[in-house]
């Protein structure tokens, strides 16, 4: 992983409450963790469209 520092204006109070709910440490750590999560939604989101009406799924009692 390629780190590079930046400067960035950020709401603290959001900050600290992100970390408080993602369980960090860090504003940074709650960051990056709402970076790959926000990553990881668009491309699953982008996934399902792209399958859309092409999948079948099986429930566990049939």
């Amino acid at each position: 992983m390629t780190v590079t520092m930046t400067s960035i204006r950020l709401d603290t109070n959001l900050a600290d409450e992100a970390a408080k709910v993602l369980g960090v440490k860090s504003r940074t750590e709650a960051v990056h963790v709402a970076l790959r999560e926000i990553v990881a939604l668009r491309r699953f989101k982008d996934l399902m469209r792209k399958h859309r009406g092409k999948l079948s799924f099986a429930g566990y009692d049939e």
